[in-house]
């Protein structure tokens, strides 16, 4: 009998385990550990911080989901990984041993790195539901008293696209309400350039978006530092090209939301051979890590280099097919693996992204994520605004059945030929560089 370990129950968490729970043997045991018993669909917090969406909407109990597919569920959390001995502590201080571990964990968020960044601060975040709650009860009053808005990312974030989201959907529901014109907006993020989106863009990514900011009238800096903020006050270096100081902002704002850099969680930094030094897990081609071969990584906790140099750190960002791409590979491995056989299934890593801004949104597809690519395409429209709703909708019922890829979408896939591995397992690439 195998013991494997999925560690982490949220969005790379639970498709891991939907999609491992078939690939074992009738004597193998699969748990999932999580922070909790809630899974909440990530994409959809951007609508739940304008009250598009109330968080029951995108909640699921997994502790039932988990029971009815007959997969052991812990969900105090883990404490400590301890990847020499094969161990996990938890947070209620027992220990968890397996023979083979998927970490999934996600990031922490590294508010901290920017004084008065946060909940905790004077800015708003939606990557977490509490969060986009407490931005959406903020909102509210600043309904009341409405004054200028800040959105963007800071320096080391490698999540932009629900920047982009969320200060044109600020911008969509502020015309709705009739006061557009009493909200002055800026949007200010670490990117080189609008559009850049940590992946260098993808197709014509930076005409769309800067289009869309200048019709909306939404001012941006780009190569943006966040020196620190204040209530009310936000302090910005904006660099130049060569990384030389361009000007420094003081930035007034009534209500503001800046996605924050990643780092891995604290019970993986650390872990000497696993982690790199942001605590993001190292893999080579097959998601394995080098020095432990038994651990896989799939989702934001796994390291990517990123895309070049920037005169501001950016990081890249792992989207929700490449996650779904790391997890197909990662559960072929594993079929092989407790058959004796060895890994050769390597993550496409190919992007699919709906970014919707209320009224309309932009879609890209870039195959690979990471330049160069096979394709590199975008578009913009209303239609990418209801194919993310068609798409939030499916992807619940998809958590909520405990499923795997049907068979539905993955004919669909097929048609656009898009994959989620590689059809030549004899290209080895390199082991992932940091984050």
């Amino acid at each position: 009998m195998a013991e494997i370990v999925v560690l982490g129950a949220g969005l790379g968490g639970t498709l891991a385990a939907f999609e491992i729970l078939p690939t074992l043997r009738k004597e193998d045991r699969l748990t999932v550990v999580g922070q909790g018993r809630t899974f909440h669909f990530v994409p959809s917090n951007p609508w739940i911080a304008v009250g598009w969406r109330d968080r029951q909407d995108i909640e699921v109990d997994l502790d039932n989901v988990m029971a009815r597919r007959r997969i052991r569920f812990v969900s105090t959390g883990a404490e400590r990984l301890h990847p020499a001995e094969n161990r996990i502590d938890l947070a209620d201080g027992s220990s968890l041993g397996y023979d083979y571990l998927v970490i999934a964990t996600g990031p922490e968020l590294a508010f901290d790195e920017v004084p008065g960044l946060g909940p905790e601060g004077f800015t708003h975040s939606i990557c977490h539901i509490d969060h986009a709650v407490k931005a959406k009860e903020a909102f509210d009053r600043f309904l009341a008293k409405p004054g200028p808005i800040i959105v963007g990312a800071a320096q080391g974030a490698s999540c932009f696209g629900p920047a982009y989201e969320f200060a044109l959907i600020l911008d969509t529901e502020l015309r709705r309400r009739r006061i557009r014109d009493q909200v002055p907006m800026t949007f200010v993020t670490a990117e080189p350039y609008i559009g850049h989106l940590g992946l260098d863009g993808v197709g014509d990514t930076k005409s769309l978006l800067e289009s869309e900011l200048r019709n909306r009238h939404i001012k941006w800096i780009t190569n943006a530092r966040i020196l620190g903020v204040e209530a009310g006050s936000m302090s910005v270096e904006e660099l130049t090209d060569d990384g030389q100081i361009r000007r420094t902002h003081a930035l007034p704002f009534a209500y503001s939301m800046i996605l924050p850099a990643f780092r891995g969680v604290a019970a993986l930094r650390g872990a000497e051979g696993l982690v790199n030094p942001r605590g993001f897990v190292v893999v080579d081609a097959y998601q394995r890590n080098p020095t432990f071969p038994n651990v896989f990584a799939v989702g934001v906790c796994v390291a990517i280099a990123p895309t070049g140099p920037t005169p501001v750190p950016v990081g890249v960002p792992k989207t929700g097919f490449m996650i779904e791409s790391m997890v197909t590979a990662t559960a072929e491995n594993l079929r092989c693996l407790l058959r004796g056989r060895p890994a050769h299934s390597q993550a496409t890593w190919n992007a699919v992204c709906l970014a919707d801004f209320g009224d309309g949104g932009v879609a890209f597809v870039a195959q690979p994520q990471i330049p160069p690519r096979n394709v590199n395409w975008s578009s913009k429209g209303r239609w990418v605004h209801w194919v993310k709703i068609g798409f939030e909708r499916y992807f619940m019922n998809k958590i909520r059945g405990g499923r795997k890829q049907p068979f539905y979408e993955k004919l669909l896939l097929d048609q656009l030929n898009i994959r989620l591995i590689k059809s030549r397992p004899d290209v080895v690439a390199e082991p992932a560089g940091q984050d």
